[in-house]
């Protein structure tokens, strides 16, 4: 899908298509969303430059990420979407700096798109008129939907600890089943987490690579607003840091937990075992089938073995108690 715009004053105009706009003289922006060969060709032809295809895109050498062309600049981050719907997916998205024209191109739908585009419509939406201008106002708002996400997390990884520190008295089964769940919420979390850190990593090299290539008749606006994102983009990367490490503080505190519970069961039978022995013993030796067995003719005999079983079984558990092993 191709979409086009173009900036009139200070908020762009979505167009019917991207030969409305003269790329000479406009202002504009094409956003490739999954393109097909055919529209590519048809950017291609209409700006003649090369758009990169999605093996380009998924390069991992910087410089295959980071490089220009023919006075055309291409710029590669890793973006997450669907971080919305619990199920995050990491993609590449690609800025083309031609001239007056940025190109976008991705293979994702990614909601801090959605917002800028929203915002942009509006007067006073596009602060600086340029395509580099548009392009660092769209990483603005990749960096805000990360800082977003970073919260939310934050505070689910709050009401987590929460949960698994601070839970009043419940049944074994019910704590156990809890604690699982807390396992599989913080190993998704913790995937999210690494994948917003790699994101943040490729925003700063972009913004890095940006701040030394731009035209210096946009230097002042843009280079202060590129330093002000680089500093948000790298203490994001340190809070993302802060929470990669509580999750794994979570995760270790929820196992240990959950060995504590099963110390609990096997201590219990543990207990019950040698608790038990004792009086197994006395039934046992009174079970036996000898003939001359002077306590079998006794009155109070089956009393006394009674008294006697319940007797070694006590015995043993005030010990426990004495020990502080109960």
């Amino acid at each position: 899908m191709i979409r086009s715009f173009k900036v009139v004053e200070d908020k762009i105009v979505e167009l019917e298509g991207m030969q409305e706009f003269n790329p000479e003289r406009d202002i504009g922006w094409i956003d490739l969303l999954n393109p097909t060969a055919e529209e590519d060709a048809a950017v291609e032809e209409f700006l003649k430059i090369s758009v990169p295809t999605k093996e380009d895109m998924q390069e991992i050498e910087i410089s295959a990420r980071l490089y220009d062309e023919n006075g055309t600049n291409y710029l590669t981050m890793l973006a997450v979407s669907q971080v919305h719907i619990d199920d995050p997916v990491k993609s590449p998205v690609t800025f083309i700096l031609h001239g007056n024209v940025l190109v976008t191109v991705r293979y994702h739908e990614f909601m801090s798109f959605s917002a800028y585009v929203q915002k942009a419509k509006k007067k006073r939406g596009v602060l600086i008129a340029s395509s580099a201008g548009i392009m660092i106002d769209i990483i603005e708002s990749f960096i805000n939907r990360v800082a977003d996400s970073m919260e939310i997390m934050g505070a689910e990884m709050d009401e987590l600890s929460r949960e698994i520190f601070r839970s009043k008295k419940i049944t074994i089964k019910r704590k156990t089943g809890m604690l699982q769940s807390a396992i599989r919420k913080v190993g998704a979390k913790g995937d999210l987490v690494s994948m917003l850190r790699e994101s943040l990593v490729t925003i700063v090299r972009l913004l890095t690579h940006c701040s030394e290539n731009i035209d210096e008749q946009q230097a002042k606006a843009l280079r202060s607003k590129v330093r002000l994102l680089t500093r948000d983009a790298a203490s994001l990367e340190g809070h993302a840091g802060f929470l990669s490490e509580k999750m794994n503080f979570l995760l270790d505190a929820t196992l240990g937990m959950i060995n504590l519970e099963q110390n609990q069961i096997i201590k219990i039978f543990s207990i019950a075992a040698v608790v038990f022995l004792p009086p197994t013993l006395v039934a046992s030796v009174y079970g036996m089938n000898f003939r001359h067995m002077p306590e079998l003719e006794w009155v109070f005999g089956y009393p006394m073995a009674l008294l006697a079983m319940i007797i070694t079984a006590l015995i043993p558990l005030m010990y426990f108690k004495k020990k502080g092993w109960l």
